[in-house]
């Protein structure tokens, strides 16, 4: 019988498969590239898992070894022989392990320390903001569908709040895959162009006061509360996207007053 093939991310499966997933990580696609890679990586959790999984180990040697005028990336370029790319994963699989180890949740960069719902929510604004034909399933147009349907496949009542005070307005919606069954994604974009998102998720585990996902420009707000998780995604600076993540927090039947730190 054979075994069951590992689809995690912590093993690749072909250097020919991890090569446009590195390059993606390490800046190295055409626009073009960059976004059928994206589009690709919506269907396909596995890939898009690994891709949060190298930006979480190139967040953490930024961290621990910071470089003037370089980038200190863990993957090579894609000329490197295969043989060298796989030792170049081997170590970077072991530096991972020992930063998990070695330092404290609070000080881990994004992918370490959060719960899988805001890494999801990270990985979610990535892949589909920047997409200009299809951002979401559902438009605006069709808001009481969007919010029936969404809520019907999560179980649980699904309203999407406003954030017109900010600028943004609703531009619809998406299903997506939670940790653990299905999850909602709303989008929103200023007169700008400019988008965030909305993720919604199930999370009974506890209840979370506000946090930050770091993730290069963009950053995740982040709680939990009444068995539901909730990530704010964007590129807004952080006192903005904290009081957005704040209304919306009290739209949503939350306390943000309760939040400390």
């Amino acid at each position: 019988m054979n075994e069951p093939r590992d689809t995690t991310a912590n093993t690749p499966d072909s250097a020919d498969e991890l090569r446009p997933l590195s390059a993606l990580v390490d800046g190295e696609l055409s626009d073009a590239e960059r976004s059928a890679l994206l589009e690709q990586l919506g269907n396909d959790p596995a890939a898009a898992a690994r891709v949060a999984h190298y930006r979480s180990q190139n967040a953490a040697l930024r961290r621990l070894f910071p470089l003037t005028g370089e980038t200190a990336n863990l993957f090579v370029q894609r000329r490197t022989p295969w043989w060298q790319l796989g030792a170049a994963i081997a170590g970077g699989l072991a530096l991972g392990l020992m930063l998990a180890v070695m330092l404290p949740a609070p000080l881990l960069p994004g992918g370490f320390g959060q719960p899988a719902f805001a890494q999801r929510a990270d990985l979610a604004y990535a892949v589909y903001a920047p997409e200009r034909r299809h951002p979401v399933e559902v438009t605006v147009q069709e808001e009481a569908h969007l919010l029936s349907w969404l809520s019907a496949r999560l179980k649980r009542a699904v309203t999407a709040p406003s954030l017109g005070e900010y600028g943004y307005a609703l531009v619809g919606g998406r299903l997506l895959p939670g940790e653990s069954g299905p999850a909602a994604q709303f989008m929103y974009q200023n007169s700008a162009g400019k988008r965030l998102t909305l993720y919604i998720s199930p999370y009974p585990s506890r209840e979370i006061s506000l946090r930050l996902l770091r993730n290069g420009t963009s950053r995740t707000a982040y709680w939990a509360n009444h068995g539901m998780g909730y990530a704010l995604s964007g590129t807004d600076n952080e006192p903005r996207l904290r009081a957005i993540a704040a209304d919306a927090c009290t739209a949503l039947g939350g306390d943000a007053g309760a939040w400390s730190g």
